[in-house]
């Protein structure tokens, strides 16, 4: 944990006299005895000077020693009296005066040490997220880490990746690494090149709302070096990833090209179902897992991944592999399937297993399997446009007078009378008037459940 004055203070069991521009809650960096004390690193954070109470007050009334010492902390071990103006101090520790210096500097090594600890930790979290997506994961992982939020910008000012960052928090970040003459709004930002001065690739500028600033500078330091490497590094994977987000398209779209393709690509089989798979949780690389998955059965990698969505087509038995595997996946996955369909006509395979999909991400569910759904998309589905068309003529009669819209407000509401005269709103012996006219005109009776399933599956043809 980083220290503050108030917190150096409480320990000592000594009194802070808060005179200078600091504040209790400045950070502290550094501490030194008085003898080696010559300039300020940096004014932002508080540099402890320890000395005697003749020897401060004799440094402080000096010309030469007594301005830089106003710029730092100065911690007496004695009583001091008086304090100059201007002097932020810590006086009066309730220890024996020789212990003060040795104690301040074990409490920030330690500090020190653990800090190290902490960056060494998030470092590697940082390599594993540019592993797996590159500069936008570097960024969006730093940004968490500092509970703040990070803009990437290259050397014309422009983003480049950015987490955690509104318009204007870029603005101030494109006016901070480029030292434009414009109102900052965000504070304590912290600029860190991308690249050396003679090859500067990006800025990097960040921001933590809490936390360390010091282990804040070290990380976004760490992640500015990887960045460069990555930035100056073509990414195969990238390349790897376009081209098979083309193949995925050219063998939705079906046809002899789908054919020529899946061949080229040493699929011999004559039928492929689709699937769709994401995780609950955005820590999970789920299109790599699927590859892992894929690489084990020594199928090929027919998939893409969007928007954490990764869909694909595998053989029908390595299709309940995916199945089996995903149910026993330690992070819980939605996965839909779709049915089998020939190598040039996947389009509806692709479509019902997104809509597996959805179904198994709004219930919760881990696997789920279109033509085990019992609904009315799957009917429709399975019904030729002509079949389709002669379905829903039975409600031709019912497009005057809007008894289409009755009648779907009446289905609605599962044919409870005053729930449904609610909702289309109208008198219930209105109501009435209009049902018994629908069956005039269709030959349907409402009070029939088979009638009013074919009814509404009549309406939802006509969609």
């Amino acid at each position: 944990m980083t220290r503050d004055l108030a917190s150096i203070a409480r320990l000592l069991g000594a009194t802070l006299l808060d005179g200078g521009s600091l504040g209790a809650r400045a950070p502290v960096s550094s501490v030194v005895p008085l003898a080696d004390f010559a300039v300020v690193p940096h004014p932002q954070f508080a540099t402890l000077v320890v000395g005697g109470p003749a020897e401060v007050a004799s440094a402080l009334a000096g010309e030469e020693r007594g301005a830089p010492l106003r710029l730092a902390v100065v911690v007496v071990t004695g009583m001091l009296d008086p304090v100059p103006d201007g002097v932020t101090a810590i006086v009066g520790p309730a220890m024996d005066p020789a212990v003060v210096l040795p104690t301040l500097q074990a409490l920030l090594a330690t500090d020190a040490a653990a800090e190290d600890r902490a960056v060494l930790a998030a470092t590697k979290v940082l390599a594993l997220a540019a592993r797996r997506s590159g500069v936008a994961g570097v960024v969006a992982e730093l940004a968490r880490r500092l509970d703040g939020w990070a803009v990437l910008l290259d050397r014309d000012a422009q983003p480049i990746a950015s987490a955690g960052a509104g318009a204007l928090h870029v603005g101030d970040a494109v006016a901070v690494a480029f030292n434009r003459p414009v109102r900052v709004r965000s504070r304590a930002l912290q600029v860190h090149p991308v690249g050396t001065d003679e090859d500067m690739s990006a800025f990097l500028v960040v921001t933590a709302r809490s936390g360390s600033t010091s282990r804040a500078r070290d990380l976004s330091s760490q992640a500015a070096a990887l960045l460069d490497l990555l930035l100056r590094t073509h990414d195969g994977s990238r390349t790897e990833r376009l081209g098979r987000a083309t193949m995925m398209r050219v063998l939705e779209e079906g046809g002899p090209a789908a054919l020529a393709l899946a061949k080229d690509w040493g699929v011999r089989d004559r039928t492929l179902a689709a699937f769709a798979l994401s995780a609950r949780s955005a820590d999970v690389d789920a299109e790599r897992a699927v590859i892992h998955w894929l690489e084990d059965l020594g199928a090929p990698h027919l998939l893409s991944a969007s928007h954490g969505i990764v869909t694909g087509f595998a053989r029908e038995e390595h299709i309940e592999e995916i199945a089996r595997r995903a149910a026993a996946f330690t992070v819980p996955l939605h996965l839909g399937l779709g049915s089998p369909a020939p190598i040039d006509a996947l389009a509806g395979s692709v479509e019902e297993s997104r809509r597996a999909h959805e179904v198994a991400v709004a219930e919760g569910r881990g696997v789920v399997r279109y033509r085990g759904m019992p609904t009315i998309d799957l009917v429709l589905d399975r019904l030729s446009p002509p079949d389709a068309r002669r379905l829903a003529s039975v409600l031709e009669p019912l497009r005057e007078d809007d008894l289409l819209d009755t009648l779907r407000g009446f289905l609605a509401e599962n044919g409870a009378w005053g729930a449904a005269a609610a909702r289309l709103g109208v008198h219930r012996q209105t109501l009435a008037a209009r049902v018994r006219r629908i069956e005039q005109l269709t030959g349907l009776s409402m009070s029939s459940p088979d009638d009013r399933a074919a009814a509404w599956i009549a309406l939802r043809a006509q969609a």
